[in-house]
């Protein structure tokens, strides 16, 4: 577990000072080529990336950087070592695919490179256990606001983190924080990114903040994107659907735009993928497995889906275009193929989907009080998609997958919902479940709130507990008996540090499908 002098540690580097203890092997601590700070992730049983980027006036040259993964913080027991290349192309990003490690183990990191070091970052390697803890976290709108959530989820006791997505957002300089306002693009007034230096830019501005760096350097990530590290809405190479003149792209221009979002997401995340600079595509669905206890599928519904169906302005519209939608698809084929063998074959007791969009069928009442429609579906989610949907947990339930949850986030509120194989037959039984997390800091529509608490059992009573009020994250505890998880959410995101408490607990007993308190 990272003591409350890790926390403090990770926060004072990131704000510029020189805290970790010097060794006769290393120099002094600086953040004068780091800071971006350090982070870890795709933790495997014996391996695990490490991650850096190098920034400094000037350098263009490749840069030899040495690494160095310890027992111990004060790193007097070396258990592996190397030396890898920075290079321009890359951003001076470092990728350390850490392998020979032992399994379920806590290790510390660090890099040198120009006679500077890092900060030290606190990492674990998956393994066998009788329980895991982890976070849940996405949409962190730099401008919309602070990140106390993030310095709450340093201070956990979690073996991993996993991010859903829009980790970034691509949106032109626009916050009522003089300190959070977004990087300037190439190209203002398209309140949207372009180039890779745009991209880059933008990246390394969110990194910069001090509690996000607290909680990458406290735990390893399992990151996937969604839409906004590249555009809003965006579905495989379509651009969104309300651009219009300037901002409107054909399909080779956001292709262009697309290679230039996801090289720099690679650059600037620690994960295990295999990069090819220019290109419009990057596999990044991936899976763990963390003993026999959970396995866990990470998808990417973005890359390869097809358009949201009806054309509606914002993707919102009615749910009758989703329920059309015979041949649509979120996932593309080979991966829907790829999922389905991983659960088929799984060995473990919770088998969970890691992805973007809420999976259960939600009944929107319509905010403006417009008669027609009264009620509309978001049709960037499942909704839109609901053939592909119905047949997948319908997959689930003939072929009896053991103990499936989904997890979602996107919508800046936090849901958790039963899910079956028909919503409108509520007598059947659930044959998963769905933990939606709200967002870091991003805005939940206030204008919904009220209605849908309202609405939700009538409407949605697959449901079990809504809020759209509150930003934070989820903690989850899973056993071999039991799976609980908390809504842990803060006050107000106004200002950098303030309390974070436990909102709602949820349950589910292994065996089930169905949400306790």
């Amino acid at each position: 577990m990272p003591t409350r002098r890790h926390i403090l540690t990770g926060a004072a580097v990131a704000a510029g000072a020189a805290v970790v203890p010097a060794t006769t092997a290393y120099a002094e601590t600086s953040v004068d080529l780091f800071p971006l700070g350090v982070a870890s992730g795709d933790p495997l049983p014996g391996a695990v990336i490490l991650w850096t980027r190098l920034i400094k006036a000037g350098l263009t040259r490749p840069v030899e950087v040495e690494w160095q993964v310890a027992r111990d913080e004060r790193f007097r027991r070396i258990e592996r070592h190397g030396r890898t290349t920075a290079r321009r192309e890359l951003a001076h990003s470092v990728h350390v695919d850490a392998r020979g490690l032992d399994a379920g183990r806590e290790y510390f990191y660090r890099f040198r490179a120009l006679g500077q070091i890092s900060p030290v970052g606190r990492t674990r390697t998956a393994g066998s256990a009788s329980s895991l803890r982890f976070g849940i976290v996405n949409c962190q709108d730099f401008q919309n606001g602070y990140w106390p959530a993030y310095l709450g989820l340093a201070a956990e006791d979690l073996d991993v983190v996993v991010h859903l997505g829009d980790y970034i957002y691509e949106y032109d300089p626009s916050s009522r924080f003089a300190d959070r306002n977004h990087t300037t693009p190439a190209t203002p007034g398209l309140d949207q990114l372009v180039t890779l230096d745009d991209y880059r830019a933008r990246h390394a501005q969110y990194k910069t903040d001090p509690a996000l760096q607290a909680a990458h350097a406290a735990f390893p990530w399992i990151v996937t994107w969604d839409d906004h590290e590249t555009e809003n809405n965006y579905a495989g190479l379509v651009d969104e659907i309300d651009d219009t003149g300037a901002k409107l792209q054909t399909v080779a221009q956001f292709a262009r735009q697309r290679a230039a979002a996801y090289q720099a997401y690679y650059e600037h995340m620690p994960i295990r993928a295999e990069l090819r600079p220019g290109h419009a595509d990057l596999r990044i669905f991936r899976r763990f497995d963390f003993g026999r206890l959970l396995r866990l599928n990470v998808l990417d519904t973005r890359q390869y889906r097809t358009d949201q169906p009806g054309g509606f302005p914002g993707d919102f519209g009615l749910a009758t275009a989703g329920t059309a939608n015979i041949t649509g698809t979120l996932t593309g084929e080979d991966q829907e193929r790829w999922l389905k063998r991983g659960l088929d074959h799984s060995p473990a007791r919770w088998n969970v989907v890691a992805q973007q969009v809420m999976m259960s069928r939600i009944k929107f009442p319509n905010p403006t009080g417009a008669p027609v429609p009264p009620i509309v579906a978001n049709l960037d989610q499942w909704d839109g998609y609901a053939p592909q949907r119905t047949r997948f947990l319908q997959y689930l339930a003939d072929r009896r997958v053991k103990n499936p949850v989904i997890l979602a986030g996107d919508i800046h509120s936090t849901w958790f919902s039963e899910l079956r194989t028909d919503f409108d037959k509520p007598e059947l039984e659930p044959v998963a479940v769905e933990f939606t997390a709200t967002s870091v800091s991003s805005d939940f529509p206030i204008a919904f709130d009220a209605p849908l608490k309202q609405v939700n059992p009538t409407l949605n009573p697959h449901v079990r507990y809504f809020d759209g009020s509150k930003r934070g994250y989820l903690r989850c505890l899973v056993t071999k008996s039991a799976w609980h998880t908390d809504v842990r959410t803060v006050d107000t995101i106004e200002v950098r540090e303030t309390p974070v408490t436990t909102s709602a607990s949820w349950t589910v007993e292994e065996g089930t499908s169905v949400l306790t308190r």
